[in-house]
């Protein structure tokens, strides 16, 4: 292993917290691999760039030679994670919650070396507790307690309702750290409540208490609000190259520094001189994509970005058509766009599609699309561009 400030220089890079770095210290000193533990629940089948900033720096502590272990939350989805939320979740099945922890696990090896982590379910032992179990480790937890947390306590503030079984979330997530002997927890932001919780059960029921590492938390390409699939602003790793590309190219100038620095292992000197010189006036754009190329390589090819950035050029720069369109082809002299358009699921509704073409956002053959009835005239073959990244090819039959 690397020496301890080696290794501490590795841990506390990007991190926003650490509780605390002394008991660290204490526990690197030991010089053996450290249990090193990320709670993630299943309420989604993917992965998106949000989840992998702590994802990350799971990482790395497997190349420091610590043992990592994922714990897929197959128990503590059951109930849902009230972190952040100014109302109840909604509850999963257990169908539900089996079948995203399948395709989530294998995403995260997208990040992590699977031959190298553990990963459990801990419905193994959450679901089996009995009663008696359950008031044994609630007996270590005061309502007071649970209060302090701040979505709970505005929410009780509000007279916004909180249900029971909310109140045992963190609970359970503090038992796992007791099943596993976790040494360090790891969190976004939103997750200090519960890792302080981890902490303090291990010290009720005599054990050595955990570190809690605090991530950022990583927003949205609307620039505003945390990266979340609910909200429509994400990123998810197993998108395809053009359409991950493309997002990453959507996002406000203010967030490009931000994702280079949770997002990329470009070294913070070089990040800070990229934003020196996009204060004095450079072009982002050059930046930007710059990080798509990076983001899209990690998660694609070097090949795949490097593709995605020369059609994004001729798209973009040059107001060239890519060389692959999506191609249909039809019978008719003339298509209702909208309805066309849905029926290929080029626009996830007939709405979204009145959007896009009330904002200006349609062109037919390079001419933008102002046809109240909403009807495109088929003459042999026809370009169409929706928004800003999609182009189909529509091609009347002979």
């Amino acid at each position: 292993m690397l020496s301890i400030d080696e290794q501490l220089k590795i841990i506390k890079k990007r991190t926003l917290e650490i509780i605390n770095e002394d008991e660290l210290i204490e526990k690197l000193k030991k010089g053996r691999p450290l249990n090193v533990k990320l709670g993630v629940d299943p309420t989604s089948p993917d992965i998106h760039l949000g989840h992998t900033v702590v994802l990350n720096k799971l990482r790395d502590f497997q190349i420091l030679g610590h043992q990592i272990i994922l714990i897929i939350g197959s128990g503590t989805a059951v109930i849902g994670d009230p972190s952040g939320r100014d109302k109840t979740r909604s509850l999963l099945t257990i169908d539900e919650i089996e079948r995203n922890a399948k395709y989530y696990s294998e995403q995260a090896f997208k990040i992590l070396d699977k031959e190298k982590t553990i990963i459990r379910f801990n419905g193994d032992w959450l679901l089996n507790l009995t009663l008696k179990d359950l008031v044994s480790l609630s007996s270590h937890f005061t309502i007071a307690r649970i209060l302090e947390r701040d979505d709970f306590f505005n929410r009780y503030k509000s007279g916004s309702p909180i249900y029971l079984h909310e109140f045992f979330y963190p609970v359970m997530q503090a038992y796992d750290s007791i099943v596993i002997d976790a040494d360090i927890e790891l969190g976004g932001s939103d997750q200090k409540f519960n890792l302080l919780c981890g902490r303090e059960l291990q010290k009720e029921l005599g054990k050595e208490e955990q570190i809690a590492i605090l991530m950022p938390i990583l927003r949205g390409i609307d620039g505003e609000k945390r990266m979340g699939k609910s909200l429509g602003n994400y990123i998810g790793i197993n998108e395809n190259p053009k359409e991950m590309f493309g997002k990453i190219m959507s996002i406000p100038d203010h967030l490009i520094i931000e994702y280079f620095e949770l997002l990329t292992d470009i070294s913070p000197k070089e990040i800070e001189e990229y934003k020196i010189k996009m204060e004095e006036g450079e072009n982002p754009m050059k930046y930007k994509l710059r990080l798509a190329k990076e983001i899209v390589a990690r998660y694609h090819s070097k090949e795949a970005a490097d593709k995605e950035e020369e059609d994004f050029i001729k798209v973009f720069s040059k107001k060239e058509i890519p060389e692959e369109v999506e191609t249909f082809f039809v019978d008719s002299d003339e298509i209702n766009l909208i309805d066309f358009l849905k029926e290929k699921n080029i626009v996830s509704s007939k709405s979204e599609g009145r959007r896009i073409f009330e904002q200006g956002g349609i062109y037919v053959n390079n001419e933008r699309f102002s046809d109240s009835s909403l009807k495109v005239k088929i003459d042999k073959e026809v370009i169409i561009k929706v928004g800003k990244r999609k182009f189909i090819k529509v091609i009347k039959n002979d």
